[in-house]
Parts: C-alpha cells; sequence; structure tokens
C-alpha cells in the first residue's frame, strides 16, 4: 500500500495531459516503455530490499556496494527523486481541487493563489497546503500513516476504475487512427515523461527498518504493487484517448475530471472523480514525503548530512525534525514552480537512481554471493544489464533543460559533498571506543 500509495496519483491524474500531445494515441505505448523501464529496475529494487533490509532505498544499495561517494550520488539523485516529486505532485493536486470547489460551490481560488510563476500565479497556496497536512499525518507516527495512505489508495483506485467504467462509454475508434502521429521519438519522449507516473513503487524499501519482515514482504511489495500499478495506467490511458480526440488534450492538469464531464454531459462525475483524485493525490504527497525523511534519516546516520535529520522522537519514533524541514522545503517548492519543469527533473534523478541499483546487483552478486537473497533478479547479469540500458535511453529522451538542471544539481551535490559529507561521514571519523 505504501508502493501504491507513493505511485498511482498525479502521474495518471495529471501528467497523462502533458504526455498526450507528445505522443499521440500511442501514449499508451508510451506508458508500457516506461513499465517496462520501471520493471528491470523493479526486480533489482527487488533483490536488494531482500538482502539490505534498511531503510534509505537505492541510497543504502549504493552504499553497501560501491561505497560512500557513488552512494552520494545516488542519494542526491534520490532528493529529485522524492522531494521535488512531492512539490509536483502538490501542484497536481491544486489543480483538481478547484474543480472540486467549482463542481460542488461554484466556487475557485484565483489564478494568483493556485499556480506558481510562469504558469499564470504568483504562489501556489493548495500545493503548500496539502504538504502541511501530509507532514501534519507524519508527525504522528509511521503506523497512523500507513493507516491513514491504506484508505486513500482504495479511494484512488476505485476513482481509477470508476473513469474507465464512464470513459468507455464515449469511446471512439476512430481516436485511434494516426496511431503513432509524432514517430517513435514522440512516444519515447512521452514515456520519459510518464516516468515520473512510476516514480514510488520504490517507496516500500525506505520502511525497511519499519516492516515487521522486511526481507520476506519488501519483494513481494514492490513487484506486486508495480504490476497493479501498470496494469491500471494502460486501461485508463487507453480509455482517456478513445474518449477524447489526442489534439484536444492541453495543459489542464485536471484531464480525467474533464473527460468524466464531456463523457456525461454532466458536472456531478466530473466533481466526484476530482473529489476520489483530491484525496489520491493526497496520498502521493504522504508516502513519498515519508520516503524521503526515511532516506535523509539514513544519510545522516551514516554523517553525510547533518545530524538533525536523523534525530528521531521518543514518544513518536519518527524524525520530526527532519520531516518539519523536508516539509517545509517541499512545500516552498512546489508553491513556486510549475509542474513540467518539476516532474522532468524528478524523473532524470529517478532514472539515474534506478540505474545505479542495477549496477549494484550485479555488483553484490560478484562481491558477496553468499548472502542470503529472498528473491535473485532472473537471467542476471543480463536483465540488470538491459534495466541500466533502459535507463539511459529514457533520460537521454529529456529535453536539454532538464540535463543542464541535473547538471548543476549534481555538481551542487558534489561540492556539498567535498565540503561536508567528506569530512564528517562514519568512514572519516573514527568510532569512538565506549567506556568499560
Amino acid at each position: 500500500m505504501i508502493s501504491i500509495g507513493a505511485t498511482l496519483g498525479t502521474g495518471i491524474f495529471v501528467v497523462l495531459g502533458e504526455a498526450v500531445p507528445k505522443a499521440g494515441p500511442a501514449v499508451t505505448l508510451s506508458f508500457v516503455i516506461a513499465g517496462l523501464t520501471a520493471l528491470f529496475s523493479a526486480l533489482s529494487y527487488a533483490e536488494l530490499a531482500g538482502t539490505i533490509p534498511v531503510s534509505g532505498s537505492s541510497y543504502s544499495y549504493a552504499y553497501a556496494t560501491m561505497g560512500e561517494l557513488i552512494a552520494w550520488v545516488c542519494g542526491w539523485c534520490l532528493m529529485l527523486e522524492y522531494g521535488v516529486s512531492v512539490a509536483a505532485v502538490a501542484v497536481g493536486w491544486g489543480e483538481y481541487l478547484n474543480e472540486l470547489l467549482d463542481g460542488t460551490i461554484g466556487v475557485t481560488l484565483p489564478a494568483a493563489l493556485s499556480a506558481p510563476p510562469g504558469d499564470g500565479g504568483v504562489f501556489n497556496l493548495p500545493a503548500l497546503i496539502v504538504v502541511l497536512l501530509a507532514m501534519a499525518f507524519l508527525m504522528g507516527g509511521a503506523r497512523e500513516s500507513a493507516r491513514a495512505n491504506t484508505i486513500m489508495v482504495m479511494v484512488k483506485i476505485g476513482a481509477l476504475v470508476l473513469f474507465c467504467a464512464i470513459g468507455v462509454q464515449g469511446f471512439r475508434s476512430g481516436n485511434y487512427e494516426n496511431f503513432m502521429p509524432l514517430g517513435m521519438a514522440g512516444v519515447s519522449a512521452a514515456g520519459a515523461t510518464l516516468f515520473f507516473s512510476y516514480i514510488g513503487f520504490d517507496a516500500a524499501s525506505t520502511a525497511g527498518e519499519e516492516a515487521k519482515n522486511a526481507q520476506r514482504d519488501l519483494p513481494r511489495a514492490i513487484l506486486l504493487s508495480l504490476a497493479i500499478i501498470t496494469a491500471l495506467y494502460v486501461l485508463v490511458a487507453a480509455v482517456a484517448v478513445g474518449a477524447k480526440p489526442w489534439r484536444q488534450f492541453t495543459d489542464s492538469e485536471a484531464t480525467l475530471a474533464q473527460i468524466m464531464r464531456e463523457v456525461t454531459g454532466q458536472s456531478f462525475w466530473g466533481t466526484l472523480l476530482a473529489f476520489c483524485a483530491v484525496i489520491a493525490i493526497a496520498s502521493v504527497v504522504l508516502t513519498v514525503l515519508y520516503g524521503q525523511t526515511r532516506i535523509l534519516f539514513a544519510m545522516s546516520r551514516d554523517g553525510l548530512v547533518p545530524k538533525v535529520f536523523g534525530k528521531v522522537s521518543p514518544k513518536t519514533g519518527t524524525p520530526r525534525t527532519n520531516t518539519l524541514i523536508v516539509s517545509l522545503f517541499c512545500g516552498v517548492l512546489a508553491a513556486a514552480i510549475p509542474l513540467g519543469q518539476l516532474a522532468d527533473a524528478t524523473s532524470i534523478g529517478t532514472l539515474f537512481a534506478f540505474a545505479l541499483v542495477n549496477v549494484a546487483v550485479v555488483v553484490l552478486r560478484r562481491s558477496r554471493p553468499d548472502m542470503p537473497r529472498t528473491f535473485r533478479v532472473p537471467l542476471s547479469p543480463v536483465l540488470p544489464a538491459v534495466g541500466f540500458a533502459f535507463c539511459l535511453w529514457m533520460m537521454g529522451s529529456l529535453s536539454t533543460v532538464t540535463w543542464v538542471v541535473f547538471g548543476v544539481w549534481m555538481a551542487v551535490g558534489l561540492v556539498f559533498y567535498f565540503l561536508y559529507g567528506y569530512r564528517r561521514s562514519r568512514l572519516a571519523v573514527p568510532a569512538v571506543p565506549e567506556a568499560k
């Protein structure tokens, strides 16, 4: 439920509207390609999660297999995956909140307060609010957050099934003529954008130290959640394109609610979907924010980031100060930066981290073949190599601007590491012997 909660949300409710103009009806194929890329990496995640069941996700796996510097690079990329994606998801939440308000009380928030600069607004207040709400849940403890997430996951799965049941009534086969109008380049570009939709399936691996039987359950959670998510994505995309000509998809984030309204001719169904989307996207903010705090917790324990991120509240058992700092940072980011830029930056950071995970599986197999593994990637090292290649291919499909942002981000990260983490890490500072 943590993995589905972290994944199933803005990607399908929001980013679909940005991907269809890039690929046309072939956006369904884009989802499959993005899903395959995620699948190969998910196999590697499953093996490492069962072998090294600790908090920190791919950062911890890289630390255990390739050393501190590579682990830092991976962890820095995970800050793009988790921290920036929280902001991107929160932006989409505001769009559906406006749809809900319009359908229920006939009032919408002014653009100045519901969109970031560059998208016609000044400050995205709803995006900040949903991050702060998620922060409040996380402050209460992991068990309480997991219960809230489970309820929200069931709501959003129900919402997507409802969309398919109603949207298929407006299905027109003619909408699939000229299936690939922008060629394979358009399909791969849309796939790179839609990879954002799969970010989060690895969230279960950040809960390695809070699971009851991590070595058994983490691999199952990762693979099962990815299978459910991919099936839902392809089905929803197929119905959406069948119900609405691809050229009519616009930059509006509340795409699915609009299709429901157009198919039925009534505002009720679109409003109902908007209500479910508000809950669905909030659960993504909750679980991804959870993952980011646990990654920083692991990095702090290794001395690579300040110790404040590793302090745990004796009352709730959660890193409360860590949660507060991360939430405020992500909330301000969500309020100030447009969705498209955030989504692409998140995708490139995630793809790089996934590529490292595929390498880590092969390295650990060679360096520690004797370690017990509750799951093994079949046909290793072939499938990890294919996963690595898919990640590089998807990264190559992203825009030059995204690569420039990624390059600057990595440069800043390396400067921070050599000025702070390298000198204060657990490997650099000798352990103080305990007094007898």
